[in-house]
């Protein structure tokens, strides 16, 4: 193996009890994963709103945004889900920042004794508030002190071909959005969801197990290639998987940015709020899309648009994404209140 040690990190059992959970917002995570397992079964109505920064940073901003988005929640609760984005790992199509678990500063060097805990205090701080809280499954070897504190799960375009990455998705006891890959492939997506809905041995922890399988796996729709994937036709072209391949608790969650956002060739994330109304008024036009679609993932923060750090001198730490750009709190808000009136 080529490597150079660099320090010990603290284990997981040090950095647990160094930033502990109470009781209370235990049993709500529990119940917060119950809720959103009967949205994907059918027995609540509700559509599932995962929604907030690309990338858990700065921690003062992110704090600030999960308080505002806990008193928007009181406003769209009986007809929406909400949870929030606290994305502390981040995928690269090539190279970049992987976020604040490598690298908690991104203008400093990484430190990942540093960003465990920084990214552990910062899930704990949100949870506490009573936000339930999302994360990316990107560096599964690191998941024991961040998945217990997680009321969804996504493994992201770039992994769901991955077989540990979909044999951890087995294992995980929340729901879990299996994205189709960065191609576009619905079927490849689904054939994630299989994977992930059915058990399988594997080595965890040191040991050798047998998963149960997550019959709470499901398909993410994020559009792959520079092509979105939302459309009606691509809507049926998945159930159309769903029935052929027997899912259980078949369903759909619709990633509104990445490809999805792309019109003439370019992304934009301010087409976020016309997508989802977009979708809305299919569904109600077409009763085959009826119980289909269970929520939108939407990237949202204090301030729209981004910036990027390695061509300012002095960075933005207001709320003001260093990452992919994100839809305002405003709009943000604007949007959540548009799709309960939607769905009276």
């Amino acid at each position: 193996m080529a490597y150079t040690v660099i320090r010990k990190i603290p284990s997981h059992d040090e950095i647990i009890a160094e930033f502990p959970l109470s009781a209370t917002a235990l049993n709500k995570i529990s119940q917060d994963r119950q809720e959103i397992k009967d949205i994907l079964n059918g027995k609540d109505n509700r559509l599932i709103i995962v929604v907030g920064p690309c990338s858990a940073w700065p921690a003062e901003a992110v704090l600030k945004y999960a308080e505002q988005l806990l008193q928007l929640n009181e406003l769209v609760k009986h007809k929406l889900k909400v949870v929030m984005r606290v994305y502390i790992q981040k995928p690269r199509t090539v190279k970049g920042w992987v976020g604040p678990v490598n690298q908690p500063n991104p203008l400093l060097p990484p430190d990942i004794s540093v960003g465990i805990k920084y990214a552990r205090k910062l899930m704990v701080q949100v949870v506490e508030m009573g936000m339930p809280i999302a994360d990316e499954a990107l560096f599964t070897h690191n998941s024991k002190g961040f998945m217990e504190l997680l009321s969804w799960v996504a493994i992201g375009a770039r992994s769901s071909e991955d077989q540990e990455h979909r044999i951890f998705a087995s294992a995980i006891d929340c729901a879990v959005g299996i994205k189709n890959p960065t191609n576009g492939s619905i079927k490849i997506g689904v054939n994630g969801v299989i994977a992930a809905q059915h058990s399988h041995t594997s080595v965890f922890d040191g040991y050798e197990i047998k998963t149960d399988g997550n019959n709470y796996a499901h398909l993410v729709l994020r559009g792959g290639d520079g092509i979105p994937n939302y459309s009606l036709e691509h809507l049926l072209e998945a159930k159309k998987h769903f029935i052929e391949n027997k899912i259980q608790n078949p369903g759909l969650i619709i990633d509104v940015s990445h490809d999805n956002c792309i019109f003439n060739g370019k992304k934009d994330y301010r087409r976020q709020p016309a997508i989802i109304l977009e979708v809305l008024e299919n569904i109600k036009n077409n009763q085959a899309l009826n119980g289909l679609i269970k929520g939108f993932m939407i990237e949202s923060f204090i301030k729209p648009g981004n910036q990027n750090v390695d061509a300012v001198e002095s960075i933005d730490v207001g709320g003001l994404s260093i990452t992919d750009p994100c839809l305002g709190f405003d709009e943000t808000k604007t949007l959540l209140l548009d799709i309960v009136k939607m769905l009276h």
